[in-house]
């Protein structure tokens, strides 16, 4: 059984002009020790489905169709007093800025802390081991003097170690880890997804990672998930999806990146731009921007089809019939 088992959701936003879907029967699914990285450009849907799953998504937004599984019991429409105490404890959350998401006001040991007795019937020595513990375990120098430091003594690597720490706390069985490296140096990044790889490993914990940085999927990610549009455009091993992108969308994406030895003058790039909420075309969604676009492509959506025998999926009308997109 998959920790998170996520089967045709959509993601409604009413307003005065109508109703706004930016996420449509979106399916995922993350096993227990599994990366699963979730690219796409920003306003793909990749934040929102994360929000989804852990009940934070902004008001009016709200799942309007599908189920969210979490070790088989059903999260979708869970009310507030329920999902508090199942985010935190079942579900931990690493967010894109590590500043945002720590108190200023307090010290790092007392958020921990806090954390911990929230979720777990244990005393407050007990919590203060388990918070220096968990530090020790992300890196974190000298935990024990560390303890009583606040936030802003921290560098940005260590505030998201920190970050990293809080979400692993009361020992949760899934992390959506939301641009977990966006905000921090290259040689920080490593860092982090080193660690994020190793905790992942070690602890069995199923991780969504969200991004839109093609590298940071290629050395974290175990599958990759590429959303376009709030649709998903495919999904499959991540080596075989860098190596052998099978979307015309993420064959664009791995094309726009600058490889070493190149000698390119410009490097190819995804003409237009990804259609607002309110201007999506009939069919593909990505078809005004695909030079392989065909009738079909501009009239119907295509389902998520097997492109062979690598376990790749793609939703492109090319692999109908087992034909192959050239």
């Amino acid at each position: 059984m998959a920790v998170i088992d996520i089967s045709n959701i959509s993601i409604e936003f009413p307003t005065r002009r109508g109703v706004l879907t930016a996420v449509e029967n979106l399916s995922l699914s993350i096993e227990a020790g599994e990366i699963l990285g979730v690219v796409g450009e920003s306003g793909a849907g990749k934040s929102l489905t994360g929000n989804a799953i852990v009940g934070l998504l902004e008001p009016p937004g709200h799942v309007t169709a599908g189920t969210i599984l979490l070790n088989g019991r059903d999260i979708t429409h869970l009310p507030e007093s329920e999902m508090r105490k199942i985010r935190g404890a079942k579900i931990g959350v690493i967010f894109q800025d590590p500043l945002t998401s720590l108190d200023p006001l307090y010290t790092i040991g007392r958020q921990l802390t806090q954390t911990i007795l929230t979720h777990k019937k244990m005393s407050h020595a007990e919590a203060k081991a388990r918070a220096i513990e968990l530090l020790n375990e992300v890196g974190i120098p000298a935990p024990e003097q560390r303890f009583d430091a606040f936030p802003h003594e921290f560098s940005g690597g260590m505030r998201q170690r920190v970050v990293i720490a809080l979400a692993l706390c009361c020992d949760p069985c899934l992390i959506i880890a939301d641009e977990p490296t966006t905000a921090l140096d290259v040689s920080v990044q490593a860092q982090i997804i080193d660690l994020l790889k190793n905790l992942s490993r070690e602890k069995g914990v199923a991780t969504m990672l969200v991004t839109h940085d093609m590298g940071v999927i290629a050395e974290a990610a175990d599958r990759v998930a590429v959303i376009y549009s709030g649709r998903l455009a495919e999904i499959g091993d991540v080596r075989s999806v860098i190596d052998a992108p099978k979307h015309p969308y993420t064959r664009g994406l791995m094309d726009s990146i600058p490889q070493i030895g190149q000698n390119l003058k410009t490097l190819p790039n995804i003409i237009g731009a990804m259609p607002r909420l309110d201007a999506r075309p009939e069919g593909c969604a990505f078809n005004p921007r695909c030079a392989k676009s065909k009738s079909i492509c501009r009239q119907q959506t295509a389902p998520l089809i097997e492109t062979g025998s690598d376990g790749q999926w793609a939703a492109c009308w090319a692999y109908e019939g087992g034909n192959k997109y050239v």
